[in-house]
């Protein structure tokens, strides 16, 4: 048993925030060392033709020896898969540490995600910590000093909806537009209502419908078209859950989500490893790294022996949805986000 290629990402430190969308939900912070991992590595490396390494799987560079840690990566990675840094980076430090925003522009960043919810209260209340908003408001201009475009993603519910109009007063009284043109990049934002898992599983009460739609500015409904290519803004969203119920009571398939899945691995302050086709939560755990090895680890993910893999193999999507869906509900979802979320709240019935 072999993969092509395994990524491991090793939660070391934790986050600063607790935000109340976060598919990775919440836990304590932990405080894992450099040989924590380089023994993650190495237990992976021979079921690996090439082998990716990430020292976190929440908030990225959280920890002062950031640079380090990248380079650690790095040497513990395969030369033709090294890990990336995307568009992904540490709002807390960007907003503390003047080195920081320098070594990501030496990298090669030309955007950075930041994530508001509508105004200060709405963002911090959602980002679970006080003081997020004013730090994504440091991190704007850390990141324009430095040739790095700040990309806006807004989620959006029946709670946020509300104050979208002050994410457009923002992007204008900061003349983010120009500002994003002025160092060659084109300013970019969207709206979505993100997934319903992890702490985002907690939003269904207020999840987005499509009546909601129409309460979303123009300008990141334009922008939100430009960035996902689509038509219309309700070819963003999905379709309502009755839609999707209609569809799924007739759906008798089942699917194999090991044998296709690719080893994308998330590991936990205590070394408990699930998958990233779920959420780091017991029902899609695979073990514990310490305790069962990587080779027990991969033949799990492989058979889908994790309780929700096997719920997904067994149980037909007509059951899922019979059983944990809302025939009359206009709350908006992705197909495949929406069978997600009937795969988790099966599993909590099952007690699993």
């Amino acid at each position: 048993m072999q993969y092509d290629n395994i990524l491991a990402a090793l939660d070391m430190l934790g986050c600063p925030n607790r935000c109340r969308h976060c598919f990775v939900g919440w836990r304590q912070n932990p405080k894992l060392v450099e040989s924590d991992l380089r023994w993650a590595a190495e237990e992976f490396r021979p079921w690996a033709k090439t082998l990716t390494v990430y020292d976190w799987n929440r908030e990225p560079d959280f920890g002062d020896d950031y640079k380090e840690k990248w380079e650690l990566c790095r040497e513990l990675s395969s030369p033709d898969t090294p890990p990336e840094h995307y568009e992904l980076a540490s709002v807390w430090r960007l907003a503390r540490d003047r080195e920081y925003a320098p070594w990501l522009k030496s990298l090669d960043v030309k955007y950075v995600q930041l994530t508001l919810f509508g105004g200060e209260e709405l963002t911090d209340y959602f980002t679970g910590r006080k003081g997020a908003y004013q730090d994504i408001l440091k991190a704007i201009d850390v990141l324009l000093e430095n040739g790095i475009a700040p990309r806006i993603q807004v989620f959006a519910n029946q709670k946020t909806v509300r104050e979208l109009h002050k994410v457009t007063e923002l992007i204008d009284s900061l003349e983010l537009e120009k500002r994003c043109e002025d160092i060659g990049v084109p300013f970019a934002c969207f709206v979505h209502q993100g997934s319903c898992d992890g702490e985002g599983e907690k939003l269904y009460p207020i999840w987005i419908t499509s009546a909601d739609l129409d309460k979303i500015p123009d300008k990141l409904v334009q922008y939100t078209l430009k960035h996902f290519n689509k038509p219309a803004i309700r070819d963003v969203f999905g379709k309502e859950e009755r839609e999707l119920y209609d569809e799924l009571i007739n759906d008798h398939t089942t699917e194999s989500l090991g044998s296709t899945a690719p080893a994308v691995l998330y590991i936990d302050g205590e070394f408990n490893v699930t998958p990233n086709i779920g959420v780091p939560a017991e029902p899609w755990q695979l073990g514990n790294l310490k305790k069962d090895g990587a080779e027990m680890i991969l033949s799990r993910l492989m058979n889908d022996e994790s309780p929700a893999q096997r719920i997904r193999a067994t149980v037909p999507l007509s059951e899922l949805v019979r059983a944990c869906g809302a025939p009359d509900s206009r709350r908006l979802f992705g197909r495949d986000d929406y069978i997600e979320y009937l795969l988790s709240r099966y599993c909590r019935r099952q007690d699993v």
